[in-house]
């Protein structure tokens, strides 16, 4: 979403250059960053992970970014759309759908809206 948004507001800007070209170079000013940081680690990423301080590393990194990930799901996705029985068995069936039954993203948010759409209709 943050590539996304920069784009966007380059399109949008009032300062030369904006539109295609506005947008364009946000894009790339946005990635730019990472793509020279990856270009300078990897001639020496073999030699790095090899050593075990950067494995140690490796494992706290993730671990933080595991806890990032979890902490974003719970606030703002799960405190604002999981409020009581309902909505949990409806997500928790999505869920199933996705990663057992491998129905595609697209299928089970159609199918989701539907149900959610219906229960609606019914009312509590």
């Amino acid at each position: 979403p943050l590539f996304s948004l920069a784009a966007y507001l380059g399109a949008l800007s009032t300062v030369e250059p904006s539109g295609w070209l506005g947008a364009a170079l946000c894009l790339i000013a946005i990635f730019l960053p990472s793509l020279f940081l990856i270009g300078g680690v990897l001639p020496f990423w073999e030699r790095l992970r090899s050593q075990a301080a950067m494995q140690r590393s490796m494992l706290g990194i993730n671990a933080a970014v595991l806890g990032l990930l979890l902490a974003a799901f719970f606030h703002p996705v799960w405190s604002s759309s999981i409020h009581g029985a309902q909505d949990f068995t409806i997500a928790a069936v999505a869920f199933l759908l996705l990663v057992f039954w491998k129905i595609p993203p697209w299928l089970v948010v159609g199918l989701t809206s539907l149900v959610c759409g219906l229960l609606a209709q019914i009312g509590p």
